[in-house]
């Protein structure tokens, strides 16, 4: 699906070689986090195989060409998630690697919060929880008007399905057939005051959607065949709907000493344990 003009967005079709493309952006999210000594590291190695699969095998875009008009939009609700966006789009070479090490710095082009005016494929300023799919509501309305074929994507958080501006996006997106929208929701659980399951009833998650008029599915979020298969299927779809695509991630995933942690959301990372955590890492890097 990516445009044959742009061929470092391409993954060459190997589930093998995305799983390789999920190591290398978990590795960069570590690397940046250790320029700040902290971040939302486990958030960003949850969501990596998500993100790999976006970019290179579902997303039509031009690295260098962020604001190519028929890219396909890839936009982030989940403002604080932008280390693993910029870790995704180094790996697609929209931005260099050699300004990782400015991660949240003065005049960085990466600041710790996703910003449209600041990052090249940053598509939307997220950070206000909630209102993500509204705004991909309008840009997805807008692209149908203009008869452009690009798909919007919009990943957010399951912290998110509590918000009441999100469900009357939901119901928007069903009245104006927007079936070039495609919803990315990261279910991980967690958010800054413990589990989202504890914090407002979720489930039945899918079912929800589904009743509200989406084509919606339920995958492994760390699961690359699982991905692949239900990013297809989304694109696909026949039916004049929009798209979701429940996403049931690991925080931390591929770095086990975090992952037992009993406080995720915003993972406390001693300075001796950025070797270590990229150690591990690297000791289950797919050849």
């Amino acid at each position: 699906m990516n445009s044959p003009s742009a061929p470092a967005a391409t993954s060459g079709g190997s589930n093998v070689s995305l799983a390789r493309r999920a190591y290398n952006i978990r590795r960069l999210a570590l690397r940046m986090a250790e320029v700040q000594g902290q971040g939302y590291i486990g958030q960003a190695l949850g969501v990596a195989d998500v993100l790999a699969v976006s970019y290179f095998h579902a997303l039509n875009y031009r690295p260098g060409e962020p604001e190519w008009e028929g890219r396909d939009r890839y936009c982030l609700s989940i403002g604080h998630y932008a280390i693993a966006l910029y870790s995704a789009l180094i790996e697609a070479g929209v931005l260099p690697e050699d300004e990782l090490e400015t991660y949240g710095m003065d005049d960085s082009r990466m600041p710790m919060s996703g910003m449209a005016a600041y990052s090249p494929g940053m598509e939307i300023t997220g950070g206000s929880l909630g209102h993500g799919l509204g705004i991909t509501v309008g840009m997805a309305m807008g692209l149908k008007r203009k008869n452009n074929p690009a798909f919007v994507y919009n990943l957010m958080s399951d912290g998110e399905l509590g918000e009441g501006s999100t469900w009357e996006a939901v119901m928007s997106a069903v009245q104006h057939g927007l079936d070039n929208l495609i919803c990315v929701v990261d279910f991980n659980d967690q958010q800054a005051d413990g589990p989202s399951t504890a914090a407002l009833c979720q489930e039945p998650v899918e079912d929800k959607w589904a009743a509200f008029g989406w084509f919606a599915q339920r995958v492994d979020g760390n699961d690359i065949d699982a991905l692949v298969e239900a990013f297809d299927a989304a694109r696909n779809h026949p039916a004049p709907v929009p798209r979701v695509i429940i996403c049931r991630t690991q925080m931390c995933k591929g770095v086990d000493f975090l992952e037992a942690r009993e406080i995720t959301h915003f993972v406390r990372v001693e300075p001796n344990e950025w070797a270590r955590a990229l150690a591990v890492l690297d000791a289950g890097a797919p050849a």
